[in-house]
């Protein structure tokens, strides 16, 4: 009688893999919040740095129609057809926040401020506090 070497069985069992799909698991649950509390981070810091981008257009858009814009529609055309006007002031148009949500301008501001600029942050929604919290940012009077 011949004995073959195939005969042995190769692979894995069930209780291997099922060790090893465990094992994955909690790494996944060790290390999956920390990454997505720096994804988080990453998000707002890329909506402060829009947001200081879009205050410079602002502020060269005062600089030459000698106020600032009713919307922020009008850095990126001249709805007014003021000679004056030498934008776009942003060249790329108006851009999204990180959540896919429109930034949010309001002329005159709240409490006497010349404006408010602001993102409704993760939740799209105005307040909220934490990780949903806005991002504001406002311009007042130098005066």
């Amino acid at each position: 009688m011949l004995i073959s070497k195939f005969n042995k069985k190769q692979g894995f069992t069930l209780i291997e893999l099922l060790i090893v799909m465990a094992i994955l698991g909690m790494l996944a649950a060790i290390v999956g919040p920390s990454l997505m509390g720096k994804f988080g981070q990453g998000q707002r810091s890329a909506a402060k740095t829009q947001i200081a981008n879009i205050e410079v257009a602002l502020d060269t858009y005062k600089l030459d129609m000698s106020k600032y814009p009713d919307s922020l529609e009008d850095l990126a055309k001249n709805s007014s057809s003021n000679p004056r006007w030498q934008g776009p002031y942003l060249k790329k148009g108006l851009p999204k926040d990180p959540w896919g949500y429109d930034y949010q301008y309001r002329k005159p501001g709240n409490e006497g401020r010349i404006y408010d600029l602001y993102s409704f942050g993760p939740d799209g929604q105005e307040g909220g506090e934490g990780d949903n919290a806005d991002i504001v940012h406002w311009k007042s009077d130098s005066k």
